[in-house]
């Protein structure tokens, strides 16, 4: 009998991996009782955060947009030109936090300010602070106190900062657990020439202001994950910032460059989240949006990448998209040397208020490509641009039905002409104690 509930489990396990979340990705060398009720408190989470009307979501976002330009012309960059004051703040995610002098005393008000669909992601905002006062990474199993590995790993809501500029070289992924903010304002923290952050069936998770660079792929081994578990990790893909089936994540002032795989992969049923303010730069794979073509659970995807700015010695892939509603809105794409935006398996793609200045390379003007389908399928699919602004012979091929469709609405995009003053402070920001960042 005991025998029989043994081979039970395990091809219970066995079903579960192949089937229901597939391990291509997970990194996970044995999924035990553990993982197995973080995957379905993961999915629960999801299908809670899902939006069932995102264009919703995509209106309240323009419409906060065109709060901060309120009184100015809407075909002009005047507005941006009478903001008065020592705050530049040109976008209203930074609006709602940067112009506070006393924001080293009040960060937790950064919280408040997350837009589109990671909106509600809080972080650590009910926990205490949490200083990482040393930069080693020795132990993975046995992370030491006031290191960034223990302080991720706890049970309760934490918002983590950094008392100085140190350089963080991980050893071993670095497992993020629920309701954790990473806030490095104030101090110049870079995760570099290691291994990866992964955010792996969890929730609620705010990074703010790192250099993310130079990331390793890694072989893996016994790495803790919880204060409560540890376990066997396969060999990581060496990106900057993997989100495995989590939802409510928000990454936001990034700088991220050269890592081994992808900059910012979220994949398997991960759902609400923003990617805001981040600068990327030399690199071939900027983010993908979805496990595989065959995995419909992505279904419930939906990403908001606004105000970043794709800078020099891009490839592709910014996003690549699959499965989910994706808003790309008011961001200022200044380099690629294949395309912008990609996808397959039937995404929705709004592209609003973006500036594309295409390469010289008369084979690479186009924004988007799609692949793995004839032209009589991919018309279908709703990729729309409205109020983009094409430089250098750029063009955006659109199919599907019109935005207006899904469904009508009367707040309109801020036009492509404004992409690179909203996107002027991109990347993690200088902020100095008693000054607005």
């Amino acid at each position: 009998m005991e025998a029989n509930n043994k081979l039970s489990l395990l091809l219970f396990y066995v079903f579960y991996l192949t089937i229901l979340f597939p391990t291509l990705n997970a990194n996970i060398g044995h999924f035990d009782q553990e993982w197995h009720r973080r995957s379905l408190e993961a999915r629960k989470a999801a299908n809670q955060a899902y939006k069932k009307n995102p264009m919703k979501v995509a209106s309240d976002f323009n419409q906060q947009v065109h709060r901060l330009f309120r009184g100015s012309d809407n075909n002009t960059r005047r507005g941006l030109a009478k903001y008065n004051g020592p705050c530049t703040a040109t976008n209203p995610i930074d609006q709602c936090w940067r112009c506070d002098p006393n924001w080293a005393k009040n960060r937790k008000k950064l919280a408040n300010c997350a837009m589109g669909f990671g909106h509600g992601t809080t972080g650590g905002k009910n926990g205490r602070f949490y200083e990482i006062t040393d930069p080693s990474d020795n132990d993975l199993v046995t992370p030491k106190p006031g290191t960034l590995r223990h302080a991720v790993i706890q049970k309760e809501p934490l918002w983590i900062i950094f008392p100085r500029n140190m350089n963080i070289k991980l050893k071993g992924e670095l497992m993020i657990t629920s309701d954790k903010t990473i806030d490095a304002r104030g101090a110049n923290v870079h995760i570099s020439n290691g291994s990866q952050i992964t955010i792996q069936f969890v929730k609620n998770v705010i990074i703010h202001g790192l250099h993310i660079h130079d990331i390793k792929r890694n072989e893996g081994g016994l790495i803790r994950d919880s204060v409560s578990h540890y376990g066997i990790r396969t060999m990581s893909d060496g990106d900057g910032i993997s989100i495995y089936g989590s939802s409510n994540i928000w990454l936001d002032h990034l700088s991220m460059t050269r890592c081994d795989d992808g900059l910012i992969d979220a994949i398997m049923g991960s759902t609400a989240i923003t990617i805001s303010n981040c600068h990327f730069a030399y690199h071939n794979d900027v983010m993908l949006f979805g496990a595989s073509d065959s995995w419909s659970g992505d279904k419930v995807m939906q990403i908001t990448v606004a105000f970043n700015h794709f800078g020099k010695g891009l490839t592709q892939r910014m996003p690549r998209c699959r499965w989910g509603f994706f808003h790309v809105v008011n961001n200022d794409y200044t380099h690629w040397l294949m395309y912008a935006i990609g996808g397959s398996q039937n995404p929705t793609l709004i592209s609003q208020g973006n500036r594309y200045v295409a390469p010289p390379d008369q084979n690479a003007k186009e924004v988007t490509h799609r692949t793995y389908a004839p032209e009589s399928v991919w018309k279908n699919w709703n990729w729309r641009s409205e109020n983009d602004l094409f430089v250098n012979g750029a063009f955006f091929t659109e199919s599907g039905k019109k935005v207006t469709n899904l469904p009508k609405t009367d707040i309109k995009p801020k036009t492509g002409e404004f992409a690179a003053s909203m996107t002027r402070f991109t990347g993690p920001l200088k902020c100095i104690i008693n000054k607005p960042c």
